[in-house]
């Protein structure tokens, strides 16, 4: 353990981006800036806008050096993103956007190439969900830009390389349906041959390693000589601290802009790779098997339709949701989660109040969490983190179709709390709330047909 006191995190999700600096000894946030998460649509093809990410970092790091200070920076970001470098370790090419589609004729050839889900336990995704899929777009959509590639990096490790010069590679961005990683070998995939480029992966470095102080004239900049511990997906970065403090078998499900579920103590032999499951690897390089649906998207799509509810109000609607099968159906964000191909269609709304479409919204978001639960195995009581985990009717709900006690964790995510621990400080002891499970009428009937309609 070191003895650190206060740990600055860059916290870059898919739709908002933070810096925090967290209270070693109690993990609380006690300084905080955020910024939206733009792409840009000028130049090749959609991408971040990463000038204006470090701007915004180094300026967060600048103003947290002089007050309250911090002694280690650690990163976690989304997933599904690399960085391509030239030779000086700038970007040879801007960070693509996953959300980017190809041309068809690429993806189909992206596709034959691509290997069996048995060897690398990632699905076939939509846009650049892969990131095999957007590598292989990069360099062969343009060939003169990717010819100057000389390290490709996962997204994390870009910007501890920016802030430290070390260039690095980390298992659980790799592990996170990339194509590009053999959880069961602990290795690349043999993707990486088939698309040429294993030399310019850069060296894989774990989680927890230290890839060196800041550069000098960023020491200078921010006022801060700091080391820069090499980063974790953000989905795993939730996760690590459940490892460290709970016993397996349990499910975890962190919340954000995608809904990322982990069934801890589970088994990779029954994941269907149709239904958009996955092995994650965790901070300690070990599968563990996981679903997703893009569930904050939709929860966020489906507030500006509806608005919200007070957790009283939505409650005292369930009966007449339940009796009237007031139903929203998969998908409100097409293009992933356990029921693919569908469209979002309401059944029985035409005349529902306000709190009753609301209350039928956030049982959709429960019972498309149950089904994620399902399909990878989980067992054990189930941990909410991050937004979801202020929702109470979602959190009611979920105990009540699952069956098990829910347990939903305070604060805005669990990311910057799980990637502070990667520097080595012990994890801060945290408040809970416990929803156990109940029966409610009817939900049993339902739940069936919300399943016979959806599957």
């Amino acid at each position: 353990m070191t003895d650190y006191s206060r740990i600055a995190v860059l916290d870059i999700g898919k739709t908002n981006a933070k810096v925090v600096v967290l209270d070693a000894a109690t993990g609380e946030e006690i300084a905080v800036a955020r910024m939206a998460n733009t792409v840009l649509k000028d130049g090749l093809y959609p991408h971040y806008d990463i000038e204006a990410l470090w701007s915004f970092m180094l300026d967060a790091f600048q103003r947290f050096a002089k007050a309250p200070g911090f002694d280690a920076i650690s990163i976690t970001t989304h997933g599904a993103s690399a960085a391509l470098l030239d030779a000086s370790g700038k970007l040879a090419m801007p960070v693509l956007d996953y959300e980017h589609e190809y041309p068809q004729a690429i993806r189909d050839a992206y596709t034959a190439l691509r290997p069996p889900f048995t060897e690398t336990y990632s699905p076939r995704q939509t846009m650049g969900l892969n990131i095999g899929a957007q590598l292989h777009y990069q360099q062969t959509a343009f060939p003169d830009e990717f010819a100057k590639v000389a390290a490709i990096v996962t997204y994390p490790q870009y910007w501890a390389a920016r802030l430290t010069g070390v260039a690095a590679n980390e298992a659980t961005s790799l592990g996170c349906h990339t194509d590009l990683w053999n959880p069961g070998n602990g290795e690349y995939s043999s993707l990486v041959d088939t698309l040429g480029i294993r030399s310019l992966m850069a060296p894989i470095r774990s989680a927890f390693d230290a890839l060196g102080p800041v550069r000098p004239e960023i020491a200078a900049e921010i006022g801060a000589s700091v080391p820069v511990y090499c980063g974790i997906h953000d989905s795993n970065a939730s996760l690590l601290p459940h490892l460290v403090s709970r016993e397996a078998p349990f499910a975890v499900v962190s919340t954000g802009t995608w809904v990322i579920n982990f069934g801890v103590g589970g088994d990779l032999e029954h994941l269907d790779p149709r239904r958009d499951v996955l092995a994650n690897v965790d901070a300690y390089g070990r599968a563990v098997p996981s679903s997703r649906f893009m569930g904050g998207r939709e929860f966020e799509t489906l507030s500006a339709e509806i608005g919200t509810v007070p957790a009283n109000e939505a409650l005292a609607a369930l009966p007449a949701v339940i009796a009237r099968k007031i139903m929203l159906l998969p998908n409100v964000a097409p293009g992933s989660g356990p029921f693919p191909g569908r469209e979002k269609q309401w059944l029985n709304a035409g005349d529902a109040s306000k709190a009753e479409r609301y209350t039928a919204a956030c049982l959709y978001l429960a019972l498309m969490s149950e089904a994620c639960l399902g399909l990878i195995g989980a067992k054990g009581p189930v941990i909410v983190e991050g937004p979801f985990a202020a929702n109470s009717t979602y959190l009611i709900l979920l105990a009540a179709l699952t069956q098990r006690t829910v347990i939903a964790l305070p604060g805005s995510t669990g990311t910057s709390q799980g990637a502070s621990l990667l520097t080595g400080v012990k994890p801060a002891a945290t408040q809970e709330t416990r929803f156990e499970p109940f029966a409610v009428d009817g939900l049993d009937a339902y739940r069936a047909a919300w399943y016979a309609l959806t599957e």
